[in-house]
Order: structure tokens, then sequence, then C-alpha cells
């Protein structure tokens, strides 16, 4: 017989908090504060905000455009820019080098430039009876090389190791880089007469390839009315240093930090290998690639205030990263296929990682 005085257990329950019978599980926005906390990514965040602000003084739209080169500043990593003349390909990478408190050159490519146009020549001083070395505009910290396929295989080469190792050499001597030092570079898809394509192993030396493509109507529209606003005067003096070399070496070294999971390294991995072994291209992409696209796909997970990569930030910087880097066989260019189409199949075939 049931005692009295003992309660029920629906009494029980009563005299229980609810939140003790059923623990209230973890909110994700609660979850996702707790876990954004071990990286501290708002000033980072804020700057490129303060970036995009100052561009946007003179650039309508092209956000695309924008966020791979400011990708490619935190990633310290070199970016081709290839469009049509006139859609602010220039404009925005000079706007760009304005935001930062760090040394700017712009090199114009022609037919006639010679290496020693870029990187420097040795001068015999009378006075000293001896060589001074004075060194070319190759030494800054962003470098704009504009309509790069226009010089010759030979002034080309010049860069490679540059680019590549952030030091030259010259008459035995080595002579390093300035931190940071990247290069930004425009050309020309269309035009062909006096141009010179760019070997490979230059290529695969940017870290992006940026294609820019014509505005939107709207964003024509808006380029008109600002254009009229302000009598066809672009005054660079307005725009504001937002970051000093000390804050890029900084955020650089903040994307090192940001995580990784083993099975999105795989993930990498196989896209890559894959381009290796796909019948629609001649040549694939290399292990600098595979480092392109983590590298790339931290900074961006980080201007998006996370401090860990997903599948989405791989996808996204997979194609910049790609197109330049690979190469159709005979049969797919003939058929008029495309590096992008081969890069969307592979992407699509893959298993992302959950």
């Amino acid at each position: 017989m049931e005692d009295q005085n003992t309660p029920s257990s629906e009494n029980q329950d009563e005299n229980i908090p609810n939140n003790e019978i059923n623990p209230t599980p973890e909110t994700p926005e609660k979850a996702s504060e707790d876990f954004e906390t071990r990286i501290d990514l708002k000033p980072l965040q804020e700057s490129v905000d303060q970036i995009k602000q100052e561009i946007g003084k003179f650039i309508v739209g092209q956000n695309e455009m924008i966020e791979l080169l400011i990708i490619s500043i935190l990633t310290n990593g070199h970016s081709l820019i290839e469009g049509v003349p006139g859609v602010a390909k220039t404009v925005t990478a000079k706007l760009l080098a304005k935001t930062m408190d760090v040394g700017f050159s712009r090199i114009q490519f022609t037919p006639d430039l010679m290496p020693s146009d870029i990187l420097g020549t040795s001068i015999f001083n009378v006075k000293t009876n001896e060589f001074e070395y004075k060194k070319g505009p190759i030494f800054s910290n962003i470098v704009l090389i504009d309509e790069i396929n226009r010089a010759p295989a030979k002034t080309q080469a010049a860069l490679f190791e540059v680019m590549a190792e952030r030091q030259i050499t010259m008459d035995g001597e080595r002579y390093d880089m300035g931190l940071p030092f990247l290069v930004f570079a425009t050309q020309n898809p269309i035009e062909q007469e006096g141009t010179y394509r760019l070997p490979e192993a230059q290529l695969d030396r940017f870290l992006f390839k940026i294609e820019v493509d014509y505005p939107s109507l709207e964003d024509e529209v808006q380029i008109l009315m600002e254009n009229h606003q302000r009598q066809d005067i672009m005054d660079f003096g307005t725009i504001s240093s937002v970051l000093s070399a000390d804050a890029i070496k900084s955020y650089q070294e903040l994307i090192k930090q940001i995580i990784v999971e083993d099975n999105l390294l795989n993930y990498i991995a196989s896209i890559v290998t894959n381009t290796r072994n796909n019948a629609n291209l001649y040549l694939g992409a290399s292990p600098r690639a595979s480092i392109a696209i983590l590298n790339a796909s931290k900074a961006n997970a980080a201007i998006n205030g996370r401090d860990f990569v997903t599948p989405d930030d791989i996808k996204r910087c997979a194609k910049a990263v790609l197109k330049h880097r690979l190469v159709l066989t005979p049969e797919r260019e003939m058929e008029a296929f495309t590096v992008d189409k081969v890069v969307d199949q592979i992407l699509e075939t893959i298993e992302i990682p959950r």
C-alpha cells in the first residue's frame, strides 16, 4: 500500500526545477559566441570594413575583387587581376594601397622594358671608384604592375625570384625585400597585339587570378551619378590609411591561428589531386595550390568573423586559386570548354566533409 506521506513522482517533478529535469541545450548563438572568443577577430573585421568604406568612396560594386585582394594581403599572397580596360582594375589596386601606410610603386610594363628597369642596376661611382647598386622600383611594399603581359619573357623572368622568395640576387649579393611585399598585376584578356603570354611558372606564383567583369546596370548608373557629382575628379588625398605595416604583419600572423579540421585538409588535398587526374586537364595544380587554398580559406573565415574554416570557405577560394594554374587538354580547348567548368565539376564531384 502506497504511503500517503510519500510524494508521487508527479509531485516530485513539480518540486524539481525545470532546468534540472530537462536541461536547456546551449543555443547555437551562445555556442557560437563562446566558440569565437578563442581568437579575437573583431579588430581585423573592423579594419576590413574601413578599407571597404575608403575604397567605396570611388569604386562602385566590384565587391568580389576587393574582398579577394584583401584576402591576398592577409595571406601575404600576390594577385593577378584580369579584365577588359575601364573596369577599375588599376584604380582599385591603387586605392587599396592608399589604405595602407606602406610603400607603394607602380611599374608600367612595355615591350621595351628591361629587367634592370625593375630590379635596379649597378652604377660606377667616380668618386669612390666602386660600383654602387641603385635599387629599382620593385623595392617597395605594394608593387602595382600594370599590363604585366606586355613585357617579354626576359623581363617577366626578373620577377620569378622576388615573387617567390621576397629577395633578389644582383651581382652575387642578396637583397631582401621589406615586409609586407605584395605584387598586384593587371592584364587585358582580350587584346593580343603586343602582348606576351605569362609562363606557367610565373602564374603559379600568384595566389589568386581575379577576373573582373562589367558592372551591372544599377552599378553603372551609380558610377555615372557619382562621377557627375564630383565633376570627374578623383582626389586620392581623401583616402585615409587604415593599416600600418606592423598591423598587416600582426593580422597575417593571426590568420595562421585559424583552426582547420583534418577532414578539411583531406578535402583540399582531394580537390587538388583531382586536377592532376582529370581527363579534361593537361596540367593540374601543384602543392603550392593546396597551400594557397588553405591559407586563403583561413583569411576568408577570419574576415567573416570565424576562427575556423568551413567547406564554403574552401569552395569560395578554390576557383580564384586554381583557374590560372590549370591547363585544358587541346581537345577541350577546341570544344570551347573552360577551366571554370572543370573546377565546378570537381567541386560538385568531391564529397563535402560533414
